[in-house]
C-alpha cells in the first residue's frame, strides 16, 4: 500500500485537529516525531509528549484552524493558518506558520512560528 502524499497527510492532521479527534491526529505523526518552535526549542518528542499538548488544546471550545495557504516542496509542507483560540483574555485568533516534514506517510518533524494574537 502506498503511503499518502505529504499534502494529504498534513490535510488529515488539520482535519483531525479541527474535529478534535485526538486518535486520528496522532495517527498522522510518527511515533518518535518531534515538534519545535521554528528555529528554536524542542516542544515535544514522541507520542507520549505530543498527545498531552493536543489534549489540553482540545479543551478549548472555539478551537479551529483555518488554512490560508499551503506550499508543498517534496516531503515538506508549509501551512499558513489563522487559529481561533480561547485565551485567558477571551476568544481571539493567532497567526501560525506550520512546517511539516513527512516521511513514509507520517509527520516526523513539525515546526511552528506564532504570529500576532488578536483578541
Amino acid at each position: 500500500m502506498t503511503p499518502l502524499s505529504p499534502s494529504a497527510v498534513v490535510q488529515a492532521q488539520l482535519d483531525a485537529y479541527n474535529a478534535k479527534d485526538l486518535d486520528a491526529l496522532m495517527a498522522t505523526y510518527a511515533p518518535e516525531a518531534a515538534q519545535f518552535a521554528l528555529h528554536g526549542d524542542l516542544l515535544a518528542r514522541g507520542h507520549e509528549q505530543i498527545r498531552p499538548r493536543y489534549e489540553q488544546r482540545f479543551l478549548e471550545p472555539d478551537l479551529h484552524a483555518r488554512l490560508l495557504s499551503r506550499t508543498v516542496l517534496g516531503n515538506f509542507v508549509t501551512d499558513l493558518e489563522i487559529v481561533t483560540r480561547n485565551f485567558p483574555e477571551g476568544q481571539g485568533t493567532v497567526e501560525m506558520l506550520c512546517v511539516y516534514e513527512v516521511v513514509d506517510g507520517r509527520i516526523v518533524r513539525a515546526s511552528f512560528a506564532t504570529g500576532e494574537t488578536r483578541i
